[in-house]
């Protein structure tokens, strides 16, 4: 298969190439053979794909799977890992990928005539074969397809900052439906003086429940 078009496609992104984008298309790519799709397309979204990584290395991915944030069928688990989990939303099967233990070393004897290790990396991952440069694991999801794409037309308000939730994201606390914010689990904490006075009171009543 001739990977330049992907590669090319994820490198628009950089302006440049490197060797995480090459493994993000040969991981998107053996994905989808894997699941006999079309590269670089994403029919019905049946694929639904996870990265446990950010930065170019998604954008690799994205390039030969055809998912992306704006269709809902790319997601981020942060794990620092250059390795993705891909699975058929037609049939539940999922897969994770991820570049053999050794490969650095491997692409190192693959390209003898480069001396620069990244260089040499950027050759040789564009060429090695499958089953030299990527490890395949057949894995169960911890949470469902379902929940993870749950219905897209629901909505509700937040009880503590009013602000309204999508995709059924809420948290039930107390009787409440609250955003993962207010109910403790969410990436950022409000500064209390920039809140207005009736949202500090609720969230202090919840809090001291």
């Amino acid at each position: 298969m001739n990977i330049q078009p992907f590669l090319e496609q994820s490198a628009a992104h950089h302006n440049h190439l490197c060797p995480r984008q090459v493994l993000g298309v040969r991981i998107g790519l053996l994905a989808v053979r894997i699941f006999n799709l079309t590269p670089g397309e994403n029919p019905n979204k049946r694929l639904l794909t996870i990265v446990e990584s950010d930065g170019c290395f998604s954008d690799g991915v994205e390039a030969a799977t055809g998912c992306s944030l704006g269709h809902r069928t790319l997601r981020l688990e942060d794990q620092g890992k250059i390795a993705a989990v891909i699975v058929d939303t037609h049939t539940g099967r999922a897969v994770r990928i991820a570049p053999c233990p050794n490969v650095r070393e491997q692409a190192y004897h693959c390209v003898p005539g480069e001396p620069r290790h990244y260089f040499a990396q950027l050759q040789a991952y564009q060429v090695m074969p499958d089953d030299e440069l990527l490890a395949i694991q057949e894995v169960i999801l911890n949470t469902s397809v379902e929940k993870m794409v749950s219905h897209p037309g629901l909505r509700v308000n937040c009880a503590g900052c009013g602000e309204e939730i999508i995709n059924e994201r809420e948290v039930t606390c107390n009787g409440l439906q609250l955003c993962q914010t207010c109910a403790g689990a969410g990436y950022y904490r409000p500064v209390p003086s920039s809140l207005p006075d009736y949202i500090n009171s609720q969230l202090f009543f919840m809090e001291a429940k």
